[in-house]
């Protein structure tokens, strides 16, 4: 019984993101394993109930690893399956540990909060640990009031919102005292805290380009000169055709294409059309250093000519751009020769008297990354990827949500160019302005504002998520101190 309890859990979790997106079964979404921890008493049985979990969550949610293995990293469908499963038995650790500590803390009155600060506190630990995806909050990136948390506690506050009404549904349904339920009390009391704000049409004009190149191009200079006149026709027709003020910024996405940020071709005709349309061009492009090190770029032309500033991803995708130890057998999906390094810092860059915030792909997953080029003067945050590599599948969207969150976060416009979707701008309270069609060669004229102002969560970081790791350790030590 307590196995088939976490396998619904498990899949209540895959129901409540993309492509299903049935967002109302997220607060609910952790009781079913909560109450097969709460029933379990022999420790090891919990870890492994929390661990089949994770299994059946991460095949469900990232089943586009597999399709991205066999395709794209040339490995074959038999081993990207065999990769993929082991990368869902490394991640579903996390879920047998939550399971096994949860166990310890239901058990006390202070289960509510005290499974909740668990939850944030290893949730948080999926990016330093290899890989990052879907938060539990993300799941609450259209739900107003649950909202007013990101600009202070960032995503993590709705983890432990979401976490902490499970628990308390677990509960309920163990006949615990109702007096244990108090600590749901405060919960209205979100509706105190400020609203987002609401929708101001923006005050200056850009374009997002959407190439739609295909990762199978065999490039020559021949056709590498094709695909960029194309660049420039996507992007001057919607200069040409902008209604209201000219654009002052151009933004080329992330492509499976040699731009090289050292090649005096491209830079040629990136100056020649920053120069023609009198805008800033924000391009993806590869960078080389002396000593050979590739890195994953964003290039800032200005509209003279010059080269106002490069970014170098300092987050890097595994199996995207490097390949991690021990699967040195597959080949990393980028098609650069050697593994790309990973850049040492965040740079904003300089549009005249603006900061632009350039992170880039898989670097959205990283709440506390993407806040450092706010707080360190970004205006504007661009988000380039190619999402390409996910196929048609659910991942697209799943990517999309998290982006949208790092905008309510930090209440900031971002301008996301992807190679064939989803293309979007954001609004500073999250909301999904537009997009264009996906798999189509279009470029999309859309309004941003510069915003100076900054967010609590902006300034400070993750510290709800620190605090959660204190009190969660604190009250799982007085838990098993108490037993």
């Amino acid at each position: 019984m307590n196995y088939l309890l976490a396998a619904v859990s498990a899949v209540l979790l895959i129901l409540a993101f993309p492509r299903f997106d049935i967002v109302w079964l997220v607060p609910v979404a952790l009781a079913p394993l909560l109450i097969a921890a709460a029933r379990e008493p022999r420790p090891w049985r919990r870890f492994l109930v929390g661990y089949a979990c994770g299994v059946i969550y991460w095949f469900g949610v990232c089943y586009w690893i597999q399709f991205t293995l066999a395709v794209f990293g040339g490995i074959g469908a038999a081993a990207g399956w065999a990769v993929f499963l082991m990368f869902c038995l490394a991640k579903a650790l996390h879920m047998g540990v939550f399971s096994l500590l949860a166990g310890v803390t239901m058990r006390t009155w202070w289960a509510l909060p005290g499974v909740a600060a668990l939850w944030v506190a290893i949730e948080v630990t999926h990016g330093p640990l290899g890989f990052a995806w879907l938060a539990l909050g993300n799941a609450g990136v259209d739900m107003g009031i649950p909202m007013r948390l990101a600009p202070y506690t960032g995503v993590y506050g709705l983890s432990f919102v979401f976490a902490m009404m499970s628990a308390a549904l677990a509960l309920a349904v163990l006949r615990r005292s109702r007096w244990q339920l108090a600590w749901l009390l405060p919960l209205p009391l979100l509706i105190l805290l400020p609203r987002l704000p609401d929708f101001q049409p923006g005050k200056q004009t850009a374009v997002l380009a959407q190439p739609h190149i295909a990762d199978t191009v065999e490039w020559t200079p021949q056709s590498l000169e094709k695909m960029e006149r194309r660049l420039i026709y996507l992007s001057m027709s919607a200069v040409v055709n902008a209604k209201g003020p000219a654009p002052e910024l151009l933004v080329w996405p992330e492509v499976p294409a040699p731009l090289y940020a050292d090649d005096p071709g491209f830079l040629q005709v990136a100056a020649g059309l920053a120069r023609t349309s009198r805008a800033y061009l924000l391009a993806g492009v590869v960078a080389h250093r002396s000593d050979g090190a590739i890195f994953n770029s964003a290039l800032l032309v200005a509209p003279s000519g010059e080269v106002a500033g490069r970014y170098d991803k300092v987050h890097l995708v595994p199996f995207g751009e490097f390949v991690p130890w021990p699967f040195g057998f597959a080949n990393k999906i980028s098609t650069e020769i050697g593994d790309y390094k990973p850049g040492d810092k965040v740079v904003v860059l300089r549009a005249g008297e603006h900061g632009l915030g350039a992170f880039i792909c898989y670097e959205s997953v990283f709440p506390n990354f993407v806040r450092q080029f706010a707080a360190n003067g970004a205006e504007v945050l661009i988000n380039i990827s190619n999402d390409s590599w996910f196929g048609k599948t659910a991942a697209r969207l799943q990517h999309l949500k998290i982006v949208r969150m790092r905008a309510a976060e930090n209440r900031r416009w971002i301008l996301r160019s992807t190679n064939d979707g989803i293309t979007a701008t954001i609004d500073p309270a999250g909301r999904l302005l537009g997009t264009l069609p996906n798999y189509v060669e279009a470029a999309s004229q859309t309004g941003y504002s510069y915003i100076k102002e900054t967010t609590f969560y902006t300034r400070h970081g993750d510290w709800f998520a620190m605090a959660c790791a204190i009190a969660g350790i604190g009250m799982l030590v007085c838990a098993v101190w108490r037993s």
